[in-house]
């Protein structure tokens, strides 16, 4: 079974994600933390799924919008056993910014 593991920074990302969204609506944030959960299954089984964003990071990451959420991104390393998700993040932030944070 492939597994998978969530960074720090990603668990931040979670918890500012689903607080943001349960401001609102507390079911529809619980329904994006479960497709970000089922997307980080899929990937771990299918880790070349992602896209790779040269545009954004020279870093060998890969990138992968949520089905049904398409605004959110799964930032991970595909090459990673287990499977590492580094960020969780909303497309309307700068995520070159936000990697670029990540590798200092």
């Amino acid at each position: 079974m492939s597994r998978y593991v969530v960074t720090a920074p990603a668990e931040e990302d979670l918890f500012e994600i689903w607080s943001y969204i349960a401001s609102d609506s507390v079911d529809v944030a619980n329904r994006v933390e479960a497709e970000i959960y089922a997307a980080c299954r899929f990937l771990a089984i299918h880790p070349l799924a992602g896209h790779l964003r040269t545009d954004l990071t020279r870093r060998p990451v890969r990138f992968w919008a949520l089905p049904r959420y398409s605004n959110y991104l799964i930032v991970y390393d595909p090459s990673s056993e287990p499977l590492r998700i580094l960020r969780l993040l909303h497309g309307a932030r700068d995520a070159s910014r936000e990697l670029r944070t990540e590798e200092h």
